[in-house]
């Protein structure tokens, strides 16, 4: 690929919001910068871009080359593109335009391991965050809203991925805690129920759960889409 261009102009990033529900609460997952500028802080994994690399494909290579979280591990699950942030003065090192994206990862199916310039890798609450480097409280703030509009709004086969996070056979009450875990607010029992038979396809297993403190509760597995979505 030929350059010729004489005039100044930015670098690309990418950088990936990594969300996950762990013990009922929805986490992110961070690097710790192992190199400056900011080294020693806590951020999402990203870096640069190749000069001939595609920015989904850059995403995903420095995913995997910062905290270990590979594309086959991704395969079936949202891989999305939420925005561009382009500050001036948002890197120290120089004009630096980033590209973030967001994924929606069940735990057990990655392990966290730090590697080229991160010193750590690790799992934060979305409570109980640590200051972060760049302007990456930003891009994380707009991220968690892009992955609540994701499984309110957005009724596609990448929305399926939340029930990733539920049992094979699950109660609507499961459905509605992992639903609120991710929207970050509290759900109305009744209209979420009607919400969730509507727009998705669940099918009733006519069983209901077994033991417990608690009445008997109807057990459903999911089969897709709703026809009315």
């Amino acid at each position: 690929m030929a350059f010729t261009y004489d005039y100044p102009h930015p670098a690309v990033t990418t950088d990936i919001a990594v969300f996950s529900i762990i013990e009922d609460a929805l986490h992110v997952a961070l690097i710790e910068r192992a190199a400056d500028p900011f080294k020693g802080s806590w951020a999402l994994p990203g870096g640069f871009v190749n000069m001939d690399e595609d920015l989904i494909d850059g995403a995903r290579r420095e995913l995997a080359e910062e905290a270990g979280v590979t594309p086959d591990q991704l395969d079936g699950l949202p891989f999305m593109q939420i925005g561009a942030y382009g500050r001036p003065g948002r890197d120290p090192r120089e004009r630096v335009i980033t590209v973030a994206f967001l994924t929606l990862v069940p735990m057990d199916r990655v392990k966290l391991v730090a590697s080229t310039d991160a010193a750590k890798a690790e799992w934060f609450t979305m409570d109980d965050l640590p200051p972060l480097a760049f302007d990456h409280a930003d891009i994380l703030t707009s991220a968690r809203e892009a992955l609540s509009k994701l499984v309110s709004t957005t009724l596609t086969e990448e929305a399926r991925a939340v029930f990733s996070f539920l049992p094979q056979e699950f109660t609507l009450s499961q459905a509605q805690t992992m639903f609120e875990t991710i929207q970050g607010q509290p759900l109305e029992k009744r209209n979420f129920r009607k919400w969730i038979q509507t727009h998705w396809d669940l099918e009733d297993l006519k069983k209901k759960t077994q033991g417990g403190r608690h009445r008997p509760a109807a057990l459903y597995a999911l089969n897709g889409l709703s026809k009315q979505s």
